[in-house]
């Protein structure tokens, strides 16, 4: 049995570390949110009152944080991970953030002589809950190596990206696809139905052609195919639309810093934009769906 620090217990974060829990870990939690804190200790984890409680003799610690700068300041300072974690810890950090903020964090912890690797997870809350994320990550190889046991209870497919940062890097091409994708989903299923074919007819063929995609297959905007997806239970998120709105800009000013040209993905932020200007901001990112088809009632097409 390890010690785990666990640090960010959101709607992913609270599956993550329940896993580790159901794999016989020991669970040190530590949010500012304190009934996250009590829900996750009532699985059988214990509460930490700081960040540095949690990290003090944890083999292993595990940030799944909002942002570039909420990893610095966990990590970072005197009241940081990287100032009481022991020596030999593997640090893991599952957040989504910019490429630039991950390297930085793992320059900060290689010079302190940790173990560090940049884990993004792919999946929504449903792979979360249930153990089957995917893991995109950064970092060396003996990093990979110590944190490969640990991101394998949390989930189903754990791949080394490449060094400091690939990890980010992946996650942020893998959603910018995604939404992508989404969008052309909805787009698609909108005009079939506009043009009277039946959703679950169109869904029929659709996924079994060219047109096939995980976003029809396995997560289908309209109400209906899918009975585990969102849009059966009124698109309470299971990935929701701010969440990626967030990646779709961190994947533009990637783009940007690499000079990538990504005209569809900076089409598909600027949907999701005004989507979440509008009345989006508290549904799974495929209620997009919902606003194409407004825009089409309202002759916008």
């Amino acid at each position: 049995m390890a010690q785990i620090a666990f640090i960010g217990l959101g709607n992913m974060g609270s599956g993550m570390a329940a896993n580790l829990i159901k794999a016989g870990q020991d669970v040190r939690a530590f949010d500012l949110n304190a009934e996250a804190v009590a829900q996750l200790v009532s699985k059988g984890a214990r509460a930490a009152d700081s960040v540095a409680q949690a990290a003090q003799g944890a083999d292993a610690v595990v940030t799944m944080l909002p942002a570039g700068p909420h990893v610095h300041s966990v990590y970072d300072g005197p009241d940081g991970v990287l100032a009481h974690a022991p020596a030999g810890a593997v640090l893991m950090d599952c957040s989504t953030i910019d490429v630039d903020s991950a390297r930085k964090a793992a320059a900060l912890a290689k010079d302190k002589g940790f173990a560090f690797v940049d884990a993004p997870v792919s999946g929504g809350v449903a792979a979360a809950e249930a153990g089957t994320l995917t893991f995109m990550v950064g970092g060396p190889s003996d990093a990979f190596a110590k944190a490969e046991p640990y991101l394998d209870m949390m989930g189903k497919a754990v791949i080394r990206a490449g060094e400091a940062g690939a990890g980010q890097a992946a996650k942020i091409c893998n959603n910018m696809l995604l939404a992508i994708h989404m969008i052309g989903t909805c787009e698609a299923i909108n005009m079939a139905q506009r043009l009277g074919l039946e959703t679950q007819d169109f869904f029929n063929i659709a996924s079994k052609a060219s047109g096939q995609c995980w976003s029809l297959t396995s997560y289908c905007p309209a109400p209906g195919p899918v009975p585990a997806a969102p849009s059966n239970r009124g698109y309470k998120p299971g990935f929701a639309a701010p969440m990626m709105l967030k990646d779709l800009k961190l994947a533009m000013e990637a783009a940007r810093t690499a000079g990538a040209s990504t005209p569809l993905g900076a089409h598909a932020a600027e949907i999701y934009q005004r989507f979440v200007d509008s009345d989006g901001e508290g549904l799974d990112f495929s209620a997009v769906i919902q606003m194409i088809a407004a825009d089409s009632e309202a002759g916008k097409a």
